[in-house]
């Protein structure tokens, strides 16, 4: 491979899956998200990490990715540090210790902070991890849980049947804003509204999330209890709130879809589906963080359709009108 070739493969963005389940391989799900029977021949392979093509291409853009197996935190590089947009995490959730394998990838995640994180399961177990210990999981690490077969299928009977299955982890990877998009003709407008709010929110690192300092204090100091108290809780906070921006980052993403491109019934319709599973998805918040949650992806909708920022800027949760 030549150099240029090399330094374009690494601009490339992909998407990195492991599982922490001996008994399902990361090709598995690449072929379902692929929905092909067979493994496309990988761009690049180093021992147990392979590279595999993939070309998202919807109604608004196209964009070049990779999907990326990593089996392991110890196969991590530089190279795919650089380029990871995405985390889909596989687990055991037959056995009651399944989420604690995956502890090791939590520090990475939140080195990098991909834009998508997906936490992966057959179906919650009742004899092993339950959904209420995964989407607890999923809340304090800003994951969305996705069960490849679900033992309750949504209702046939509601107008917006929330996706489920491999068709959902498809649907974030194409809600994602990607580094390599191209855009379509017509769907530029929207779209670059939002892609241009997710970058804003992207460009520092997500230092609210470094853990404090753990130096100790100088002789003779003294700390008492009301202060360690009064940091506990301010860090609790700091997680919380870390929580919600994930969570706010990935609806704006969505969103960006939905508000971009033509206005037939079809996309409108999807933005309802959207508009319900975010009210689901942030239900499970406390009710501080639900609405600070709503007000944020309400100021990035009202701004994607054209709205005027100024006219929004004065209202919020902790104002009267």
């Amino acid at each position: 491979m030549s150099d240029t070739e090399e330094n374009t493969e690494m601009t490339i963005p992909c998407v990195l899956i492991t599982s922490c389940d001996g008994g399902f391989k990361e090709e598995e799900l690449i072929k379902q998200i692929l929905g092909t029977k067979t493994l496309p021949e990988p761009t690049k392979r180093e021992e147990t990490v392979a590279w595999y093509p993939w070309t998202i291409n919807n109604k608004y853009y196209t964009a070049d990715v990779r999907l990326c197996v990593v089996p392991s935190t110890f196969q991590m590089s530089s190279e795919i540090a650089q380029s990871m947009q995405a985390f889909i995490a596989y687990f055991d959730s037959t056995m009651k210790d399944g989420l604690e394998k995956l502890h090791p990838w939590i520090s990475v995640v939140e080195d990098i902070a991909p834009e998508v994180l997906i936490l992966v399961c057959d179906r919650v177990c009742e004899n092993g991890v339950t959904r209420h210990e995964a989407q607890q999981w999923c809340l304090a690490h800003a994951f969305e849980l996705v069960e490849l077969n679900p033992q309750e299928l949504p209702d046939e009977d509601d107008d917006f049947p929330e996706s489920t299955g491999v068709k959902r982890i498809v649907q974030a990877l194409n809600a994602n804003v990607w580094s390599s998009v191209e855009m379509k003709d017509g769907h530029n407008q929207g779209f670059g509204l939002m892609s241009s709010l997710v970058a804003s929110r992207h460009n520092n690192p997500r230092s609210c999330q470094d853990p404090p300092s753990s130096s100790l204090p100088e002789e003779g100091t003294l700390v008492n209890e009301e202060a360690n108290h009064t940091e506990s809780s301010t860090n609790s906070d700091t997680q919380e709130n870390a929580v919600v921006d994930a969570m706010t980052d990935l609806d704006i993403q969505e969103l960006a879809n939905l508000t971009a491109g033509d206005a037939d019934v079809d996309n409108f319709e999807r933005l309802f589906t959207k508009l319900k599973e975010m009210k689901d998805k942030a239900s499970s918040l406390p009710h501080e963080q639900r609405k600070v949650h709503a007000e944020k992806v309400a100021k990035a909708f009202w701004m994607a359709i054209g709205g005027d920022e100024d006219e929004i800027d004065g209202l919020s949760s902790g104002e009267e009108s």
